[in-house]
């Protein structure tokens, strides 16, 4: 089986990537476990909780670290030039396995923000990156026995100085890999290390979480993420000042994830949310057709990104219309609803049409017929 880096062309990048400041606790925790004789790190971790809260940061910077030859000499972060750094910059490091194998081992809370920087390059890069959104939609993340066999041989060779596993969207797995897993968990290797990541742990069979240490990465100050959104997007997005005020719209909207508060600021579809509402008005009044609105949207972003949106305004929609105040208050939201309010019926069948959308996508579905259908759902909404 090869390495993560090796399998999927991942960027080094997340291995070295400066300590996001509201892990630096849990940092040196962890680290003076391993400094500290006798050294007692956990045998196997969980890194749980929504996606903007950087768990996969953590994860595969300790990871670098951990595996880093210097780490003595930089307790900070792996040095990046040791020969060990320099295997996990190529990809072939020998002491590293992640499943699943078809996982793109990148943060989630980076992924959004990457496609978004391919964006703003013109046509051949937009097409490029409705590609890899609709990959990173279809590509299949699940875990099955095989993949747990096969690591195996790599966790029980011996005498290899450390090994690390990792099991990225560790809820994947089937009920036969989560059985398989037991067993390794139930009889700790020397210098083995086991790290799952997962933004449902819910999913996780109560088995599985009983025998590994779940890692504190979920408590955020409000001060500290207020701070990083803040200084991250540096006042200014599409050349528009950012206020207090849309910060802290930002992070009630993220769920007080810091990084994904970030992705939403800069994601292009983020900045339409008042058009959404215009063609929502002009769709249900009968000014504007589906199949021009549906034409017209398809010029701005794919679909995804369109479902996003939707998805975001509808959560409002129905705040409003059970007599809550809107999150969203730089748009006119409440003043949308006082001609057309729609019954929460109707809302739950969009949003469930939604989901169905996507995965007719995820079957190779044209975007055109699904812009059509959901204008049309929009209209009748």
């Amino acid at each position: 089986m090869n390495n993560s880096a090796d399998t999927n062309n991942k960027s080094s990048d997340i291995y070295f990537a400066p300590l996001l400041p509201w892990q630096q606790i849990i940092w040196t925790q962890l680290t003076k476990r391993v400094l500290t004789p006798p050294q007692n790190l956990p045998h196997a971790m969980l890194a749980a909780g929504m996606s903007g809260m950087g768990k996969r940061a953590f994860v595969w910077r300790l990871v670098a670290w951990l595996l880093c030859r210097n780490r003595q000499q930089h307790p900070q972060g792996a040095c990046g030039h040791c020969e060990s750094c320099q295997w996990l910059k190529s990809g072939t490091h020998p002491s590293l396995q992640v499943l699943p194998i078809s996982n793109m081992l990148i943060s989630d809370e980076s992924r959004d923000s990457q496609m978004e920087s391919s964006t703003n390059k013109g046509k051949s890069s937009k097409a490029s990156t409705k590609a890899n959104n609709k990959s990173a939609k279809t590509s299949s993340n699940t875990i099955k026995i095989d993949d747990i066999r096969a690591l195996q041989p790599f966790i029980y060779q011996g005498g290899q100085g450390m090994r690390i596993c990792v099991l990225d969207h560790a809820e994947q797995m089937t009920i036969a890999a989560a059985n398989a897993l037991l067993k390794t968990l139930e009889e700790p290797q020397a210098q083995v290390h086991l790290f799952l990541i997962s933004d449902m742990p819910a999913k996780l069979l109560p088995t599985i979480k009983s025998r590994v240490q779940q890692l504190p990465l979920q408590a955020i100050a409000t001060s500290v993420a207020r701070n990083y959104v803040t200084d991250t997007l540096g006042g200014v997005v599409n050349k528009e000042l950012v206020t207090p005020a849309q910060i802290e719209q930002l992070l009630q909207l993220a769920n007080g994830a810091p990084l994904a508060a970030v992705d939403l600021a800069k994601a292009s579809w983020y900045s339409k949310r008042t058009l959404w509402l215009t063609t929502w008005q002009a769709l249900r009044s009968g000014k504007r057709s589906s199949i021009a609105a549906s034409d017209y949207w398809q010029t701005q972003f794919d679909i995804f990104d369109f479902i996003k949106l939707s998805e975001l305004m509808l959560v409002d929609i129905r705040r409003v219309g059970l007599g809550l105040r809107a999150v969203q208050q730089d748009i006119e939201i409440t003043a949308a609803l006082q001609n057309y309010p729609p019954s929460i019926q109707s809302l739950e069948a969009l949003t469930q049409s939604l989901q169905q959308i996507k995965i007719a996508l995820q079957q190779n579905v044209q975007e055109k017929f699904a812009y059509d259908k959901l204008m049309q759902e929009l209209a009748e909404l």
